[in-house]
């Protein structure tokens, strides 16, 4: 394997986790700027109210964008093991 195929496969991997964790890391920083607004309008300073519907919010973001998560990782898994040739040598 050259350092060219080297670089490329681990540049592809960085792409591919990327995209992958962007839309629930989206999804958790506008959650998050949200509940702080709500808390700091508020004046409420409870620590349950800001950890409660940031995992609600998470979890209902993981459950929606999982079918679309999980069919760019078999096609990254498909891609990859599909021409093993080129990584041999």
């Amino acid at each position: 394997m050259t350092t060219s195929a080297a670089l490329e496969l681990v540049r592809g991997s960085l792409y591919t986790t990327l995209w992958l964790c962007l839309p629930l890391l989206a999804i958790g920083f506008v959650a998050s700027i949200i509940i702080s607004l709500v808390q700091t309008l508020t004046a409420i300073q409870d620590s349950a109210f800001s950890a409660l519907p940031r995992l609600v919010v998470f979890l209902v973001a993981l459950i929606v964008a999982l079918p679309w998560m999980l069919q760019r990782w078999i096609d990254y898994t498909v891609a990859l093991l599909g021409d093993l040739s080129k990584y041999v040598r």
